[in-house]
């Protein structure tokens, strides 16, 4: 399990962009590397971050790890599957009057409707509007078919979901991937309820990779090192 500081600043800027060389994108970059090597005889191209609740930092989490995998000279596409409450789009400053929605609903190809990010390799797919059926768009063989064309262009893949414990979107989404990071919030959210998302995980065969702990105070001592595997 990788231990992570407050990733972001006063305004929520990614702090990867931001300030690249700082002990926060390094932690990332760590993260980058866990997972990398969390698999000896498969690939990792399709990741999934998860989390038990909302506002535990999973979005800024795959927001700078999609970062950092452009920064290593990855083509990266980062897709916003939280078709319930979308926030990537906001992060990288793209609008979302057309997005992953749009393609699944046949109105848009999805060439359309990808977004530059200002970081080279790195690309955003957003949420686009939100539908009245977020689950069935998810899961129809549309979303299928789009992910393995998808998997042609870029190497690596992120997917930005609901929390596991809301709805059943990230369960939907979990079995597309080929690993899932679980994001848990230290101090805020109860070890029942990480154990439950596990299991929840699990019940439908996700591959969990691991688990980041976030917005932990570490020891001064211990600024420049976060320990563990992802």
């Amino acid at each position: 399990m990788a231990s992570m500081p407050r990733l972001t600043n006063e305004k929520g800027t990614l702090v990867t962009m931001a300030n690249p060389k700082s002990t926060s994108s390094e932690s990332y970059r760590k993260l980058r590397t866990n997972i990398q090597f969390s698999s000896i005889d498969s690939q990792i191209q399709t990741i999934m971050i998860a989390s038990a609740l909302s506002g535990e930092g999973k979005t800024t989490t795959i927001g700078n790890l999609a970062v950092t995998y452009a920064q290593e000279g990855k083509k990266v596409l980062l897709m916003d599957t939280d078709l319930r409450k979308p926030t990537v789009h906001r992060m990288f400053n793209v609008p979302n009057h057309v997005g992953l929605t749009s393609v699944l609903s046949s109105q848009y190809k999805v060439t359309e409707v990808l977004r530059e990010t200002g970081v080279e390799g790195l690309h955003v797919l957003s949420s686009g509007p939100i539908p009245p059926n977020p689950s069935e768009m998810i899961g129809s063989r549309k979303m299928t078919a789009l992910l393995q064309d998808l998997k042609e262009e870029y190497d690596v893949i992120l997917f930005d979901t609901p929390p596991v414990l809301a709805v059943t979107d990230a369960l939907i989404i979990s079995s597309l991937c080929d690993g899932v990071i679980l994001v848990v919030s230290a101090g805020k959210v109860k070890k029942d309820l990480v154990k439950k998302a596990k299991a929840h995980l699990e019940h439908v065969n996700a591959r969990i990779l691991g688990a980041v702990l976030n917005n932990v105070q570490l020891p001064k001592s211990r600024s420049s090192y976060y320990g563990g595997n992802a």
